[in-house]
């Protein structure tokens, strides 16, 4: 049996078992490796341990199950735990939301929502009281003030979209008055112009969180490749999977992913488009040449 067939046999038995929660031991026997073989040979080839892979799989398992109204300990019974806490430490460890958050959905939230202009370009944006969840460019990457209008809808509507699709049973309400101060806020020509902090509240894997709290170390002006960025969390192989992380940032500009570039030194891809990352970067330097 090749490598490859042990891993395919193996996500299988995985699977097919995962009510059962099987351990290192039982998944290693259904390939005939030990355990120690065995999580070694798991871990190169799906990057990942068995452990954690087995741990998605349950969280997935139980996201649908409480999305059918299923009460916390009959979900944590059909999927094989030992009880609501152990379902509440996969969603904390893996997803940073608790069961109860994540079943409600926003019920009760109320998210106010505008589109307000910035220096580069009109920005979708949307608050929570706690603080900010959402900010995306809307305007096409090419000749920033000239854009189609059609696009700038048909960008708003996938934005409010993906808001609702994050908070299901939360209020949106569009308020643009409530999002202007925001924006200038963020966009303060000099950090003395800027209020307190803005506070925010975005939803990620532990992950993607650790990630986006790196990206808030960069300084304005300033910039990490991918390996130095990954070097700084602590794991110099993650390369890719923290730029999959940095792709994922929910919020544009406020956690600033336009900071982190190829090894290279190549600016690298943007979610929002290249020559905007380029011009963002450029005001930036500007900005602080500014406050010398």
């Amino acid at each position: 049996m090749s490598d490859y067939q042990r891993i395919a046999t193996a996500i299988r038995f995985i699977s097919e078992h995962a009510r059962q929660q099987p351990s290192l031991e039982d998944i290693a026997a259904s390939v005939h490796l030990s355990p120690f073989h065995f999580q070694r040979l798991f871990s190169q080839w799906a990057g990942t341990s068995p452990k954690r892979f087995l741990q998605v799989l349950t969280l997935e398992r139980g996201k649908f199950l409480l999305r059918q109204q299923l009460p916390l300990l009959a979900a944590a019974d059909e999927l094989g735990l030992s009880g609501s806490s152990r379902l509440h430490d996969h969603f904390v460890q893996l997803d940073a939301v608790t069961p109860g958050e994540y079943q409600r959905a926003g019920a009760g939230l109320i998210i106010r929502y505008g589109i307000a202009d910035t220096p580069f370009g009109p920005m979708f944006i949307a608050q929570t009281p706690r603080g900010l969840c959402r900010a995306a460019f809307i305007a096409a990457d090419s000749g920033l003030a000239d854009v189609q209008q059609h696009h700038q809808e048909r960008s708003a509507a996938e934005e409010l979209a993906a808001l609702r699709a994050e908070w299901p049973a939360a209020e949106l309400r569009e308020d643009n008055h409530a999002t202007q101060p925001l924006v200038a806020t963020l966009f303060a020509r000099k950090r003395s112009d800027s209020a307190s902090p803005l506070s925010l509240h975005v939803r990620g894997t532990n992950f993607q969180l650790a990630v986006w709290r790196a990206l808030l170390t960069i300084p304005a002006g300033h910039a990490l490749s991918y390996g130095q960025l990954a070097a700084q969390l602590g794991q110099p192989t993650a390369a890719r999977a923290i730029g999959n992380a940095v792709g994922a940032n929910p919020l544009a500009f406020v956690i600033p992913c336009h900071r982190v570039i190829q090894q290279s030194g190549a600016l690298g891809g943007y979610r929002w488009g290249p020559l905007r990352k380029q011009v963002i970067q450029s005001w930036e330097r500007l900005q602080l040449a500014a406050e010398e």
